[in-house]
C-alpha cells in the first residue's frame, strides 16, 4: 500500500447514502422497461460532478449490498429492509454496476455496513505515506467518529461544509472518539436502536463531552462535576440499563477491520470505462449521460 510522489487526497464516497438522497431528492426517471432508476442516474451524476472538483484522484465508493449485517444478529430491533422502497431496493446492485462503469473501486458489504468500510478505509489510508487527508463524502453522524482532526474529515457535499475534530466537538459536544457513547445514550432512529430513557442530546453532550466514555462518567449524580438538569435521574437510569447502553455502543461503534481490496494506487481514477458505460447508458434509458465523463480508460 505505499505511495510514492506527490501527496494526495482520498475520497470515500457513501454511495449508499447518495443512493437514498437521489431516490427522494429528484423526479422519477424509469428505464425502457419502465424500471424505476432515477435514484441510480442520480448517483452517476453526483459520482461524475465529484471526479470533477480540483483534487479529487483517488476515490472508493462503499454500498449496502444487503441492508442486514452482523448488528442484526446483536439486537432484533436493528434496522432492517422493512418499510425501504421495493423500487429503491432493487436498485443497489444497479448502482453498484453504474459505479464500476465509471471507473470507481466499489466495495459492496454483505456481513459489514458500508460505513464499516469507510472507517476501515479511513483508517488504513490516513497515515498512509504519500496521503496529505482522508475525505469522507457523508454527512452521517455515525461517520463522526472516524474523523481525526484535519487528517480525516466528513465532507457534506450538499451543504459544501467540511467537518474536522473540532468541527465534530461544535456539533455534538463531544470528541469523534466519544461519537459511540454519545449515540449509545441518545439513540438512533435511523439504525433502530432508542438509547437509554431521559438521555437527550444536551445532557449526552455534557456527560460524554466531559468523561468521553461510558464507563468514565460517575455512577453517582453527586460526583458528576458538570451541570446537567436531572443527573440524579439520569445517572440512576444509567445504572439500571447498563447492559443495554453497552450494548447499543457496541452498535454505534463502527468496524476497522473490514476485508477491503485494492491498494491505494487502484483507487487512482482513470476515467470511465467506455464500452460498460455506454452500455449502462442505454440501459438506463439515459442518453443525456452518454458523453458526461470527462476521462475514459
Amino acid at each position: 500500500m505505499r505511495q510514492h510522489g506527490s501527496a494526495v487526497k482520498v475520497h470515500l464516497l457513501d454511495a449508499t447514502w447518495e443512493l437514498f438522497r437521489a431516490h427522494f431528492g429528484r423526479p422519477e426517471e424509469r428505464d425502457p422497461d419502465g424500471r424505476l432508476v432515477s435514484a441510480t442516474i442520480g448517483l452517476v451524476e453526483s459520482t461524475l460532478a465529484l471526479l470533477r472538483e480540483p483534487g479529487v484522484t483517488h476515490l472508493g465508493a462503499a454500498t449496502d449490498h444487503v441492508i442486514r449485517s452482523f448488528r442484526n444478529d446483536l439486537y432484533a430491533g436493528y434496522k432492517t429492509e422493512a418499510g425501504m422502497p421495493p423500487e429503491l431496493l432493487a436498485q443497489f446492485e444497479l448502482a453498484e454496476r453504474a459505479l464500476e462503469a465509471l471507473g470507481v473501486v466499489v466495495w459492496p458489504m454483505v456481513e459489514f455496513e458500508a460505513d464499516d468500510a469507510l472507517a476501515t478505509a479511513a483508517a488504513g489510508w490516513a497515515n498512509e505515506p504519500g496521503v496529505e487527508q482522508v475525505v469522507i463524502c457523508s454527512p452521517d453522524k455515525d461517520l463522526a467518529q472516524c474523523v481525526d482532526g484535519r487528517r480525516v474529515v466528513q465532507l457534506d457535499r450538499l451543504r459544501g461544509t467540511v467537518t474536522d475534530g473540532d468541527g465534530v466537538w461544535t456539533r455534538f459536544g463531544v470528541t469523534p472518539a466519544s461519537i459511540p457513547d454519545y449515540l449509545a445514550l441518545v439513540g438512533d432512529s435511523a439504525d433502530g436502536y432508542p438509547g437509554l430513557p431521559g438521555w437527550g442530546k444536551t445532557s449526552t453532550a455534557a456527560a460524554v463531552g466531559r468523561y468521553g466514555t461510558l464507563e468514565a462518567i460517575p455512577a453517582r449524580a453527586s460526583a458528576w462535576d458538570v451541570p446537567v438538569r436531572g443527573a440524579v435521574r439520569l445517572a440512576a437510569t444509567l445504572r439500571e440499563c447498563w447492559q443495554e447502553a453497552l450494548l447499543y455502543r457496541e452498535l454505534a461503534r463502527l468496524c476497522r477491520d473490514v476485508p477491503l481490496a485494492g491498494a491505494l494506487d487502484d483507487l487512482r481514477w482513470r476515467g470511465a470505462r467506455r464500452g460498460e458505460y455506454l452500455a449502462l447508458c442505454d440501459e438506463l434509458g439515459a442518453a443525456r449521460l452518454r458523453d458526461r465523463p470527462h476521462l475514459w480508460q
